[in-house]
């Protein structure tokens, strides 16, 4: 069975600091491009990083450059986010896909894990 889990979210106070792991199972995600997006209450789901499948590029958006790092471990069959300095703002549902398109029906999606942002 094809699938995606995410995992890692919780509360954090503002300023600390969240690892996300995405699990795949079914199939080799080294050979995909994986984007990370997140959707804050009431707003679109907004996409933040694309890990390439070679690792030899990777997308953020103005909202988390720099303080968000998106990379793979391929032994595990994992994606990860690691996230800084984090703000009330990054308070969301964070979710991996296979596939970083905009348009959300064109990619694959896991069920998504609540990062919640106190300050």
């Amino acid at each position: 069975q094809v699938q995606l889990v995410e995992s890692g979210g919780g509360l954090v106070q503002a300023g600390g600091s969240l690892r996300l792991s995405c699990v795949a199972s079914g199939f080799a995600l080294d050979k995909y491009l994986i984007g990370w997006f997140r959707q804050a209450p009431g707003k679109e789901r907004e996409r933040i990083s694309c890990v390439s499948p070679s690792d030899s590029g990777t997308f953020y958006s103005d909202s988390v450059k720099d303080r968000f790092t998106a990379y793979r471990d391929n032994a595990r069959n994992t994606v990860y986010l690691q996230m800084s300095d984090l703000n009330v703002e990054d308070t969301a549902i964070y979710y991996c896909a296979v596939g970083c398109s905009e348009d959300v029906s064109a990619n694959r999606w896991g069920q998504g894990t609540q990062v919640t942002v106190s300050s």
